[in-house]
C-alpha cells in the first residue's frame, strides 16, 4: 500500500504543479509533458526523447508524403513465414471498404418510378367469355362496377382538387387584402401582448386578434397543440378557456410513490404520465392510453454531486442498521425514508412506482364505493360462481411483496431452456427464409399436419413451397420447382397462384434476379392457363406495367413478353375492358403506363386490331386525360414497331391529327411528339401521310412558345427529311428562322431539340453550303460553342453530331478552323469536346482542304490537349490524335521529332496513366512513322520501350508491349533494335503475368516474332517458351487462348514438331478440361502446320494409354485435325479407321460422342474423294448409337450421319432409315422420323430416285417410268 499511496501523492503533485504553471501563463508544449516515460524513453529534461514522432499534422497528408525526395527504402523481413501463414487464413470482409452496390429494385429506382408500390392490386374481374349469356353473379366484380368505381374515384380527385384550388385562391384574396393600404399606425397601433397578460376572459379577446394578423406566416393550419414549439400554447382539456391549473389543486391518492407534480428527490425523472390513462409496463398493456407528451423541463438533474445519503460504494442494500432506518414499504403516503433507500435503480425504482399505481386503481371496489356510483333500487348483488376465477394479464401481475429487508448476494438466474432465439426455423427440403420472406411465407412455419389443411389449404402451401424454391433456393431447387410449377398449372388454378406470385412482385425489398424468376414463373404460367387467366389480367398489369419504364433494357424486354402473351391468351377484349378505366386516371403514372402496354398489345395483335378503339378515345370529349393517353398509344407504337406502321400510317396520322389544335396544351404536346416518332419510324417514306397536319404544325410554330413549341419543331424536323427537295429547302429556310431564334434558349430541353432539328435540316438535299456558311454558322458557334455544353452528356453528344453533319455539309477547314484554337482552352471537358468533334470530323472528311497554317494550329493544339488531360476517360485525347495524324499522313514528318519527344518525356512521368497514355501514342502513330521512313526514330524508340519492360504497374505494361508490337509490325525483324535475340529472352518471364491485358499484347508479340523471325531466336528458348504457354492456356480470355494455339504452330514449324508434340501430349493428363481442348486444338494446329504424317503417329500410340482424359484428348485432336486439314484427310482416313472403331464401341459415353464428331469432319473432308468404304465402314459402327438418350450424344451422332448422307449421297442414308420407320415400336420411329426427316430436307431431290418402286394394282398407278430414266 505504501508504494501505491506514495505513486498517487507523486502524480498529485506534479498535477498542482502543471495548473500552477498554467495558472502563471507558462505555454504547453510537447517538451513539458513529462508523462508516459516509459513509452517515449528518456526523463523530463531530455529533449529527443521524442525523436521519430510527428509534432505536427499536415494539412494534406497526401501532400506531405509527396515533399520527400528521397524515401528510405522499406526494409524487408528477415522471416515471413508467419505473415504468409497469415495471409491465407480466411478472413471476414472488411466492413470498411467500399459498400456493396445494393441489388434491391427500390434502391436504384426514383421517386416516379417507386410509384409502383403505391399501386392496388385490384380484385379478380367477371370474365364474360365464359359465362356466356348467363347473367353474372351480384358478388362477381363486373366492368360496369369497375367503371362506376373509376368514375367515383375521379370524381373525387376533381373535388379535392377544386377545393385544393378554392382554398388558394381564398389565400390569394387574403394575402391581396392584407396587403391593401393599412390605417395609420397611431391608431392601430397596439400594445405588445406580455405572457403575464394572460387572463381567463382575454384568451378568446386574443384569439380573435391573432386572425388579423398582417402576416402569413400567423395563419395557423390546424389547431394548437401541447408541444413546446407550437406557436399559440394549447390547453389538453375542453375548448373552453379555465382557470390556469395548480399544483395544488390535486389530492394526492394513496397507494402510489409521489404526487404527480412532486420533485423526486434522488430519481432524476418528474412522472409524466397522465393520470387518466392506464400506466403501461415494459411489456405493454393489452390497449394502450395516450399519455401527454412529457416536456424536457419535467426532468430533473438528479443530486449526483451531493454527498451520498445512504451506503457508499458498497452493494445496495436494505440493511436496517444503516444511516437512516428504513421505513415500512408499500404505505400510501411516501415518507422520505423510503425515498432515501434510493441506491436501487431509477428503472427498478418507477416499475415499483407503475405497479403501486396499477394495484391502487385495479383493486376490488367495495360495496360501500360501488353504492356511491349505482343507485339503490334496481339492482341486486350477486354471489360470485364458485368457479369464477378474476383475469390477471402478465402486465398487471405484481413482483412478490417486497420486505423491508433486502437481499445483498447475487442470485443466479434458472436458465431457461424452451427460451426462444432470433435464428429462423430451417424447413426440410427447402431453402433459407429472408426476413422479409416471412411476411409471404410465414404459414409454412406452422407445424401443422398435411392431414390437418383443407385441400384448398394444401395446394396453397404447396405453391409457396414451390415460389419458394424458384425465388431463394438453389439452380437445382430452382429448375425442379420451375417444372412443377408449369406442369401443374391447371392443377393449382390460376386464382391461387396468381394470389401468391403478384403480391411477391410488389414487394418493396424484392432483387433483380427475384424479380426476373418470378416474371419467368408468370410467363410460363400464362403459356398452360391460356383463356383462364382472364380475371385476373387487370391484376397481372397492375404489377407487370412498371418493367415498360424500367431502367433497365432487359426488365422491359421481360414485360413487352408478359404482355404480349397476355394479349394472345385474353384476347382484345379483355385487354380493351381491363385497360380502358386506366385511360383517364388522374394519375400521371397510370396513364404512362396504360399507353405503353396498349402499344405491346398492338405490336401482338396488330395495328388494325386497336385502330377503333384508339380512334374512339382519341376524339373522347369526356376528358383531356383520355384524348392525351390515345395519342400516346400511338406516340408509343411508333417508338416500338418503327417502320412496321408503314401500311397503316395514314390511319394513325388522321386519328390525331386534331390533337394540333386542341384547347389543351399537353395535348397539343403529346400530338406533335407522336407525330415526330411517326415520322421517324417511317423515314424516309411516308411524306403523302402527313401532308393534312403540315399547315397547323406550321401555324403552331408560329404562334407556341415553350414546351409545346420544342415538341412541334421536333415534329417539324422528322417531317422535312421526308420531303421532296424542293420542298424541304422551303421549309427549312422558313423553321431556320425560329430556330435561330430559340438558339439562346435557356431551356436544357429546347436545346437539345433544336440541336436535333438543326442536325435534320442541315442533312437535308435541298440546303446549300452557302445558306448554312452565312446564315446558319455564325450564330451557331457563339450559342452553343461554349463550356457549359461540354458538361451536360446529352447537349455535347448532339452538339458533336450537330456540328459533324454541318462539316459533311460546308467542308472540314469550315468547321475545323473555327474550334482549333479552343484545344487550348482551360476547361477540359470542353477539351475533349472539341477534340472528339475534330475527331469525327476528319475521319468523315480527311484533311485534304487543310491548308499549313491549320495544319500548325491542329498539331500544336492536339499536343497541347493530349499533356494537359488529367481525366480518366483519355481515350477521347488518344483516338483525336491518331485519327489526325494518319489523315495528315506524310505532312506530319516535320512534327514527328517534336511528338516524340513528348512521347519520351511522358514515359518516364510518376503517374501511370500518363505513361500508358503514352505507350498507346506510340502504337497509333507506328504506322504513319513508316509512311514518314523515320525507322531510325522508331528504332531509337524501341530501345526506349526495351528499358521500360521491367514497369510494375500491368495497364503500363500491357501497353508497352502493345507499342513493341506495332514497332515490330512494322520495322520487320532485321532492322527491330532491340534485336529479336535480346528482345523474346526477355518476353519470356512476362508470359507468367496474368493480367489479361499483359498476357495479350505479350502472346501476340511473341507470335509475331515465331511467325517472322524464328530463326533469330535458339530452339531452346521456344522450348522454354512452350512450357510458359502451356500456362496462358488457362486464360479466361479467349483470345488469349487463341492466340496461343495458334503460337504453337508458329513454333513447331521453327524448331520441328517433336519436341512440341510431346510437350503438348502430355499436358493431355492434366484435370482441367479447357486446358484439355486447347491442348487438342494446338495439336491440330501443330499437324496442320508441319503436315499430319509428323503428328499421327505420335497421336494414335498416345490412344493407347489407359486414361480416359487422355483418350478423350486424342480423340479430340482427330477431331480438329481432320476440321483443319479438310481434304488432306483422304490419305489418313484408312489410318486412323481401327482407332475410330474402338472408340465408337467403347462404353464411354464421351468416346462415342468425341468419334462420332471426328468422323463427320472426315466424311465432309474426303467427300467426292472415293472412300466410300470406309465411310459406310464408320457408319455401321456410328448408327447403333441413334437410341443414345444424352443430348449430346445424339447431337453429335446426327451430325456424323449428316456428314456421311453429304460424302455417300442420300440413297444410302434412305436404305438404312427404310428399316425402322414404320416399325411397331413408337420410340424406334420417333427416331427414324427423326433422321428422315433431316435427310428430306437437306437432299430432297437426291430422295426422288431412291424410292422404292411400287407395283400397279387395279386401280392405281404407281409407277413413273419417266424417273426410271438416267444417262
Amino acid at each position: 500500500m505504501d508504494a501505491v499511496e506514495s505513486e498517487i501523492a507523486r502524480v498529485k503533485e506534479e498535477r498542482r504543479r502543471m495548473e500552477e504553471a498554467l495558472e502563471a501563463g507558462a505555454r504547453l508544449d510537447a517538451s513539458a509533458v513529462t508523462f508516459d516515460t516509459d513509452i517515449y524513453g528518456g526523463v523530463g529534461s531530455d529533449p529527443n526523447r521524442f525523436a521519430g514522432y510527428d509534432t505536427s499534422i499536415p494539412a494534406a497528408e497526401d501532400d506531405a508524403a509527396e515533399d520527400e525526395a528521397n524515401p528510405a527504402p522499406r526494409r524487408l523481413p528477415s522471416y515471413t513465414g508467419h505473415a504468409i501463414a497469415a495471409a491465407e487464413l480466411p478472413r471476414a470482409p472488411d466492413e470498411d471498404g467500399p459498400p456493396k452496390k445494393s441489388q434491391r429494385i427500390v434502391d436504384r429506382e426514383d421517386d416516379y418510378r417507386r410509384r409502383r408500390l403505391n399501386q392496388i392490386i385490384s380484385p379478380e374481374r367477371h370474365d364474360p367469355f365464359a359465362s356466356g349469356e348467363a347473367t353474372p353473379d351480384p358478388a362477381v366484380r363486373t366492368y360496369a362496377d369497375v367503371m362506376r368505381d373509376a368514375a367515383l374515384q375521379k370524381k373525387k380527385e376533381g373535388l379535392l382538387l377544386e377545393m385544393d384550388k378554392k382554398r388558394k385562391e381564398e389565400e390569394e384574396k387574403e394575402k391581396q387584402r392584407k396587403a391593401a393600404p393599412e390605417q395609420p399606425a397611431a391608431a392601430t397601433a397596439t400594445k405588445r401582448r406580455n405572457r403575464w397578460d394572460q387572463s381567463q376572459d382575454g384568451d378568446a379577446v386574443a384569439g380573435a386578434k391573432k386572425a388579423k394578423t398582417s402576416s402569413d406566416w400567423d395563419v395557423t393550419d390546424a389547431a394548437p397543440g401541447i408541444g413546446h414549439w407550437d406557436a399559440t400554447p394549447g390547453r389538453v382539456g375542453d375548448a373552453t378557456p379555465s382557470v390556469r391549473r395548480n399544483r395544488w389543486d390535486e389530492t394526492p391518492t394513496p397507494g402510489r410513490m409521489t404526487d404527480a407534480d412532486a420533485t423526486p428527490a434522488a430519481v432524476g425523472l418528474t412522472p409524466s404520465g397522465a393520470w387518466d390513462a392506464t400506466p403501461k409496463l415494459p411489456g405493454g398493456l393489452a390497449t394502450p392510453t395516450p399519455k401527454k407528451q412529457r416536456s424536457r423541463w419535467d426532468e430533473t438533474p438528479s443530486m449526483g454531486s451531493t454527498t451520498p445519503g445512504s451506503i457508499g460504494a458498497a452493494t445496495p442494500a436494505g440493511y436496517t442498521p444503516g444511516p437512516t432506518p428504513f421505513g415500512a414499504d408499500n404505505l400510501a403516503t411516501p415518507t422520505p425514508s423510503q425515498i432515501a433507500r434510493g441506491l436501487i435503480t431509477p428503472e427498478h425504482y418507477h416499475l415499483k412506482r407503475y405497479e403501486l399505481d396499477i394495484e391502487e386503481r385495479n383493486r376490488p371496489l367495495t360495496d360501500d364505493e360501488i353504492d356511491s356510483m349505482l343507485p339503490q333500487a334496481g339492482y341486486k348483488i350477486l354471489e360470485p360462481p364458485a368457479s369464477y376465477q378474476p383475469i390477471r394479464t402478465p402486465a398487471r401481475k405484481l413482483l412478490a411483496t417486497p420486505t423491508p429487508l433486502g437481499t445483498p448476494l447475487y442470485a443466479i438466474p434458472e436458465e431457461n431452456r424452451g427460451q426462444q432465439f432470433d435464428v429462423p426455423k430451417e424447413l426440410g427440403g427447402l431453402p433459407l427464409m429472408k426476413p422479409e420472406d416471412y411476411q409471404y411465407f410465414g404459414t409454412l412455419l406452422n407445424e401443422e399436419g398435411e392431414d390437418q389443411l383443407s385441400p384448398e389449404e394444401q395446394k396453397e402451401r404447396k405453391i409457396m413451397k414451390l415460389l419458394l424454391k424458384v425465388k431463394n433456393g438453389t439452380p437445382q431447387q430452382r429448375k425442379a420447382a420451375l417444372r412443377q410449377l408449369t406442369d401443374k398449372t391447371r392443377e393449382f388454378g390460376a386464382g391461387p397462384l396468381f394470389n401468391r406470385i403478384l403480391p411477391l412482385l410488389m414487394q418493396p425489398t424484392l432483387e433483380d434476379q427475384e424479380r426476373h424468376l418470378l416474371v419467368k414463373v408468370i410467363d410460363r404460367v400464362l403459356y398452360k392457363l391460356d383463356e383462364l387467366v382472364r380475371p385476373f389480367v387487370h391484376k397481372i398489369l397492375v404489377v407487370i406495367e412498371p418493367l415498360l419504364i424500367d431502367e433497365d433494357y432487359y426488365a422491359r424486354v421481360e414485360g413487352r413478353e408478359i404482355i404480349s402473351n397476355l394479349s394472345k391468351a385474353a384476347g382484345l377484349a379483355t385487354m380493351i375492358a381491363s385497360m380502358r378505366p386506366d385511360i383517364d386516371n388522374i394519375d400521371e403514372y397510370v396513364r404512362n403506363t396504360t399507353a405503353r402496354a396498349f402499344s405491346v398489345v398492338a405490336s401482338a395483335l396488330g395495328i388494325p386490331a386497336l385502330l377503333p378503339f384508339l380512334k374512339a378515345v382519341c376524339q373522347s370529349k369526356k376528358s383531356w386525360q383520355a384524348r392525351h393517353t390515345g395519342i400516346k398509344v400511338v406516340q408509343q407504337i411508333a417508338i416500338l414497331m418503327g417502320c412496321a406502321v408503314l401500311p397503316h400510317l395514314k390511319s394513325l396520322v388522321e386519328i390525331i391529327e386534331h390533337g394540333l389544335t386542341d384547347e389543351n396544351q399537353k395535348v397539343r404536346t403529346i400530338t406533335a411528339l407522336s407525330l415526330a416518332a411517326l415520322a421517324e419510324a417511317a423515314a424516309p417514306y411516308g411524306i403523302e401521310s402527313f401532308d393534312t397536319i403540315l399547315r397547323p404544325l406550321w401555324k403552331g410554330i408560329k404562334s407556341h412558345r415553350g414546351k409545346v413549341l420544342a415538341a412541334f419543331l421536333k415534329a417539324i424536323g422528322f417531317i422535312i427529311p421526308l420531303m421532296d427537295v424542293g420542298y424541304a429547302s422551303y421549309y427549312t429556310k422558313g423553321v431556320m428562322v425560329v430556330l435561330i431564334r430559340e438558339f439562346q434558349s435557356p431551356d436544357e430541353e429546347m436545346k437539345k431539340i433544336v440541336l436535333k432539328v438543326v442536325k435534320q435540316c442541315v442533312s437535308t438535299e435541298g440546303v446549300e453550303a452557302d445558306y448554312i456558311r452565312n446564315d446558319i454558322l455564325p450564330k451557331f458557334f457563339s450559342h452553343f460553342w461554349v463550356r457549359r455544353m461540354a458538361l451536360d452528356r446529352r447537349n455535347y453528344k448532339e452538339l458533336v453530331e450537330t456540328t459533324v453533319e454541318m462539316a459533311n455539309k460546308i467542308g472540314v477547314a469550315s468547321i475545323v478552323g473555327r474550334i482549333v484554337e479552343d484545344l487550348k482552352d482551360e476547361s477540359e471537358p470542353y477539351r475533349r469536346m472539341v477534340m472528339e468533334t475534330i475527331e469525327k470530323v476528319v475521319a468523315n472528311l480527311g484533311v485534304s482542304d487543310v491548308d499549313a497554317r491549320l495544319e500548325e494550329l491542329l498539331i500544336d493544339g492536339i499536343l497541347y490537349a493530349f499533356q494537359e488531360q488529367t481525366s480518366d476517360d483519355a481515350n477521347v485525347m488518344l483516338n483525336g490524335f491518331g485519327v489526325v495524324v494518319n489523315a495528315l499522313g506524310k505532312r506530319v514528318k516535320p512534327y514527328l521529332p517534336q511528338i516524340c519527344g513528348t512521347i519520351k518525356w511522358r514515359l518516364n512521368n510518376k503517374s501511370a496513366k500518363v505513361r500508358q497514355q503514352a505507350a498507346d501514342l506510340i502504337s497509333t502513330i507506328a504506322i504513319v512513322m513508316k509512311h514518314c521512313q523515320e525507322e531510325q526514330l522508331m528504332g531509337h524508340l524501341g530501345v526506349v520501350l526495351y528499358e521500360y519492360l521491367g514497369e510494375e504497374y500491368p495497364e503500363v505494361l500491357g501497353s508497352i508491349l502493345g507499342a513493341l508490337k506495332a514497332i515490330v509490325n512494322v520495322i520487320g525483324m532485321t532492322k527491330m533494335t532491340p534485336p529479336i535475340k535480346d528482345l523474346l529472352p526477355r518476353l519470356t518471364p512476362i508470359l507468367k503475368n496474368r493480367h489479361e491485358k499483359v498476357q495479350e499484347n505479350c502472346i501476340d508479340l511473341v507470335g509475331r516474332i515465331a511467325d517472322r523471325g524464328a530463326e533469330f531466336v535458339p530452339a531452346r528458348e521456344w522450348m522454354r517458351i512452350c512450357f510458359e504457354l502451356l500456362e496462358m492456356l488457362k486464360a479466361h480470355k479467349k483470345g488469349i487462348r487463341r492466340a496461343t494455339v495458334n503460337t504453337f504452330g508458329y513454333i513447331a514449324k521453327a524448331i520441328g514438331p517433336q519436341d512440341v508434340l510431346a510437350t503438348l501430349l502430355n499436358n493431355l493428363k492434366v484435370q482441367e478440361r479447357q486446358n484439355r481442348v486447347c491442348t487438342t486444338v494446338a495439336i491440330a494446329i501443330v499437324a496442320e502446320t508441319c503436315s499430319p504424317f509428323t503428328v499421327l503417329p505420335a497421336l494414335m500410340n498416345e490412344y493407347r494409354v489407359p486414361e480416359l482424359n487422355v483418350q478423350n484428348g486424342v480423340l479430340k485432336s482427330l477431331s480438329f485435325l481432320f476440321e483443319y486439314i479438310g481434304e488432306m484427310g483422304k490419305d489418313y482416313i484408312y489410318a486412323v479407321s481401327p482407332l475410330l472403331e474402338d472408340a465408337l464401341m467403347d462404353r464411354d459415353l464421351v468416346h462415342r460422342q468425341t468419334a462420332a464428331s471426328a468422323a463427320k469432319h472426315i466424311a465432309l473432308g474426303v467427300a467426292g474423294l472415293g472412300c466410300e468404304d470406309a465411310l459406310v465402314h464408320l457408319l455401321n459402327f456410328v448408327w447403333p448409337n441413334i437410341f443414345e438418350t444424352s443430348p449430346h450424344v445424339i447431337n453429335a451422332v446426327t451430325e456424323a450421319i449428316e456428314g456421311m448422307r453429304v460424302a455417300l449421297g442420300a440413297a444410302v442414308i434412305l436404305n438404312y432409315c427404310l428399316q425402322g420407320l414404320f416399325h411397331p415400336a413408337r420410340k424406334v420411329r420417333e427416331v427414324y422420323w427423326k433422321i428422315y426427316n433431316s435427310l428430306y430436307i437437306g437432299a430432297q431431290d437426291a430422295l426422288v430416285a431412291a424410292y422404292p418402286a411400287l407395283e400397279d394394282d387395279g386401280d392405281n398407278i404407281f409407277s413413273r417410268p419417266e424417273l426410271a430414266m438416267f444417262v
